[in-house]
């Protein structure tokens, strides 16, 4: 099976390029962020503190992830029900960084997403992909941003969820999320020794998807 890694800090285009990308080639896309992002929101919904690791374990032992294509449009679904947008609110993303780095949902997370690539091609993102989970792809890349740029990109997806926050306070947030996900002692946010890095600052998402493309198609 071919696998395509695709990591990098938030914000910079990954899933929406990966995606695109998958589609293109004919590869199943698996967004690994938003199933973490699942697993913050059921933290959340669960009122659990993420120093309970019991309650953490029964939590994970009752979730139940499953990414499905729904008329092209890739659906998250928790438990049966499709959270999508639930789990791109403000309040998930002010903690899935936190959720995401303890090692009991790291270790399950990656067991998932082993598992689901290990059936077909697929694309997968990340932030540790090309380093913890598949160290081995035979496609890895970087995807960076100028911070500024990050944060627009950022407010515009909180705009089209119907909720508003201020540019500045989004790039203190993404510069937080950077300084915590880089410093983490689990699966740390770094970019493989053989991944190709893109700085997608000033280019389109149909841009991107070219890149890379073009570089999987010549190998």
């Amino acid at each position: 099976m071919i696998i395509i890694a695709i990591d990098g800090p938030a914000a910079t285009g990954k899933s929406t390029t990966a995606k695109i990308v998958a589609e293109k080639l004919g590869f199943t896309y698996l967004d690994t962020g938003a199933m973490y992002r699942c697993v913050t929101l059921a933290v959340i919904n669960a009122e659990i503190n993420i120093s309970d690791t019991d309650q953490i374990n029964n939590l994970l032992n009752d979730l139940n992830i499953d990414l499905v294509d729904y008329e092209g449009n890739l659906q998250i679904m928790m438990n049966g029900i499709d959270v999508s947008d639930d789990i791109r609110s403000v309040d998930v993303t002010d903690n899935v960084s936190a959720v995401s780095a303890l090692k009991n949902i790291r270790v399950a997370m990656v067991k998932i997403q082993r598992k689901f690539a290990y059936k077909t091609n697929c694309v997968m993102e990340g932030r540790d992909i090309g380093t913890v989970v598949f160290p081995d792809a035979k496609f890895k890349f970087y995807l960076f941003a100028n911070t500024q740029v990050r944060a627009q990109r950022r407010q515009r997806d909180l705009l089209a969820l119907g909720e508003k926050k201020p540019i500045h306070e989004l790039v203190e947030d993404i510069q937080r999320r950077d300084a915590y996900d880089s410093s983490r002692e689990l699966s740390p946010l770094t970019k493989a020794e053989d991944a190709i890095e893109i700085d997608t600052t000033d280019l389109t998402i149909d841009e991107q998807v070219s890149k890379i493309i073009e570089i999987v198609n010549k190998k």
